[in-house]
């Protein structure tokens, strides 16, 4: 559905995207993720049609961007970060109008505006002026704009934005639903979204791509995955030593807490899981253990690992 050749955006001196390339399959949910200034935006603007590159090449559905960018544009739907509409017109008619302008006429329009108010959660609110909808009908209008001219791929910045969590768990459902019927790319910064709506991540810093894989390849090659936390009652120089001392143990470090316990953090290989060592460890040298837990990567920790500056 997506393929991208060594895209690159220029702006004077600074390289926004460098020469990135990557791929969605049709059908597929794809989590677009990056810090700040990644260059993000950029990208799915430049797939958009909204901005040209610099050099590169993209296509959507085999039209290409620049040279085949009507028939593109014709297969996507676009709902920006912030989405622009028109307060003062209601919601029916809004999306009327936005049919239209997307060659939709006659019987066609009517349809698909009570297709996508249906699809979108929008039939109590369907009559009222855009200016008195909550943040989160406004990113349903949004969102419903997009569908409106039943589009293949849909493209998605930042469509939680500014939502509360009962909301964003609705546009989560709403997006999962989706994406049985068309190809999503969206970009988010939460990360757990991420991990329970999409298909594939890519990751991107700096303009080029970090990483591309399933949300569970990733968290799996993770160096995170290896620690574990135990909290003991003993003389923290002997624990840290005996800790040390156990099989696949990279790294002890100890935290002190109130009433003599001690916070331990250990560094395993991430193929390995002690805490039965540990457990067993404690129980015959005769020291208290109040807490043994294993911590269990998750996307938020690849991302800091791939984007950390230090």
């Amino acid at each position: 559905m997506i393929e991208v050749h060594h895209l690159t955006k220029r702006y004077a001196r600074h390289e926004a995207v460098r020469g990135i390339s990557f791929s969605v399959a049709r059908g597929e949910i794809v989590g677009f993720l990056g810090p700040n200034g990644a260059g993000k935006t950029t990208t799915l603007r430049m797939l958009t049609g909204y901005l040209p590159p610099t050099s590169g090449t993209a296509s959507i559905a085999n039209h290409d961007i620049f040279r085949d960018s009507i028939e593109a544009r014709r297969k996507i739907g676009y709902m920006p970060e912030n989405v622009p509409l028109y307060e003062d017109m209601r919601i029916r008619e809004y999306l009327k109008f936005r049919a239209e302008l997307k060659g939709l006429s006659g019987s066609d329009t009517r349809r698909r505006v009570d297709e996508v108010i249906d699809t979108c959660g929008l039939g109590n609110v369907r009559r009222k002026m855009i200016k008195t909808l909550s943040k989160g009908y406004r990113q349903r209008v949004g969102l419903a704009d997009a569908l409106v001219h039943d589009p293949e791929l849909l493209i998605l910045d930042e469509p939680t934005n500014g939502l509360d969590p009962n909301q964003i768990r609705q546009i989560r459902e709403l997006i999962r639903h989706l994406g049985q019927s068309h190809t999503v790319l969206i970009s988010t910064h939460i990360l757990s979204e991420v991990e329970m709506t999409c298909n594939r991540v890519i990751i991107i810093d700096g303009g080029k791509i970090k990483a591309a894989d399933t949300p569970a390849n990733l968290v799996g090659q993770m160096r995170a995955a290896g620690r574990i936390q135990a909290e003991i009652q003993a003389n923290p120089e002997v624990v840290t030593a005996a800790l040390k001392r156990l099989d696949n143990v990279k790294k002890v470090t100890p935290e002190l807490l109130e009433d003599d316990w001690v916070r331990y953090t250990i560094w395993e290989d991430s193929s390995s899981d002690t805490r039965e060592s540990i457990a067993q460890l404690t129980s015959q040298s005769g020291w208290p253990l109040r807490s043994l837990f294993r911590h269990v990567a998750t996307l938020e920790d690849v991302f800091v690992e791939l984007t950390r500056k230090d």
